[in-house]
Parts: structure tokens; sequence; C-alpha cells
């Protein structure tokens, strides 16, 4: 078992900043793998970004080059650092762990209860 608690979710203007973070307890096997997951109203969960204990990190195209993921192993944590938001970016974003790569991308594993991102334009 895996519990995730996320925090650092708010309200902010388009192009500034939030840092997302998660705490993790339970199996560190089950959490070898471990990444963000986001869903807008009407839509359906997406990928964010994923990191490996080793460290591999994997975003998806709409956040590239502007949200940067880490994890903290001694923390039992990992974060998201969010910058130059959009609007778009508008979504309850949702922590998640699993053994594997593999099954996080196919949403297997365990999953926070969600912290909302709010970006005015």
């Amino acid at each position: 078992q895996v519990q995730l608690v996320e925090s650092g979710g708010g309200l902010v203007q388009a192009g500034g900043s939030l840092r997302l973070s998660c705490a993790a307890s339970g199996s560190i096997f089950s959490r070898n793998a471990m990444g963000w997951y986001r869903q807008a109203p009407g839509k359906q969960r997406e990928l964010v970004a994923t990191i490996l204990s080793g460290g591999i990190t994997n975003y998806a195209d709409s956040v590239k080059g502007r949200f940067t993921i880490s994890r903290d192993d001694a923390k039992n944590s990992i974060y998201l650092q969010m910058n130059g938001l959009k609007p778009e970016d508008t979504a309850v974003y949702y922590c998640a762990a699993g053994p594997t790569l593999e099954g996080l991308l196919n949403l297997r594993g365990y999953w926070g209860q969600g912290t909302q991102v709010t970006v005015s334009s």
C-alpha cells in the first residue's frame, strides 16, 4: 500500500508559477515510478510528467520546457515546479505512484486526492 498527499495548488495568473508537492508513505517498491496527472472538467485524466527512482523523467509535450518534476527519496516526496502557467493548465492535479512506469502510464497504481490548480487569464 502507498499513501499520497498532494499540496501546493491554488489560483495564479497566466505566466505565473506554482510548486506542487506530494508526500508519499508505504511500500518503497510500489513507488518506483511516480508522476503527476491532471484532469480538467469534462476531459480525461492526462499525463503531465513521470519520474523513476533513478531520476529518469518524461513529460507531456504540452508542458515541456515549462514544468519540472523532481523527487527527494530522503523526504519521500516528489515535486512539480510549474512555470509559465497558461489558462489551459487549469485542472485538478493528481500525484500517482506504482512499481513500474508501464503500469503508471496505463493508470494502474496509487493516487492522491488531487489538488486544484486554476490559472486566470
